[in-house]
């Protein structure tokens, strides 16, 4: 694993990821915006934000795999939320927790939190790239 998680001493300690990511690796992987789309391109839970996430989380598992990485490697995400609100804290939580059990892993690498107004097509309530650094 090319990439330490870890929150440093004097930075909140947030449960559902980590302040920093400290790369050693030598290959950069840049995964664009994943969306809720499946593999023939259906956009999978309309209307559900905790759905959506857990999709968006599975195609950047799919993506990192192909590169020879996990999650494990991701050294940070960007999370864009169409018309975000501290009150679907817990549908994003959801999402990421069903993803997690899914793809056997604990997903909290850095993020940032961005509220949009619109994504690509209406369906689409949220977008999440990645970059990880493998060995």
């Amino acid at each position: 694993m090319a990439t330490t998680l870890l929150n440093p001493s004097g930075l909140p300690e947030i449960p559902v990821y980590r302040q920093m990511s400290i790369a050693s690796g030598s290959k950069l992987v840049f995964i664009a915006g994943q969306v809720a789309w499946d593999a023939e391109g259906t956009t999978v839970g309309e209307g559900d934000l905790a759905a959506q996430v857990e999709q968006c989380y599975l195609n950047i598992g799919t993506a990192l795999a192909e590169a020879g990485g996990s999650f494990d490697d991701v050294a940070k995400l960007t999370v864009y939320v169409v018309d975000w609100t501290p009150d679907k804290m817990p549908l994003l939580l959801e999402g990421i927790t069903r993803a997690a059990d899914k793809l056997g892993t604990t997903p909290v690498p850095p993020a940032t939190l961005l509220g949009v107004a619109a994504l690509d097509i209406p369906e689409h309530l949220v977008e999440i790239e990645a970059t990880a650094v493998l060995d």
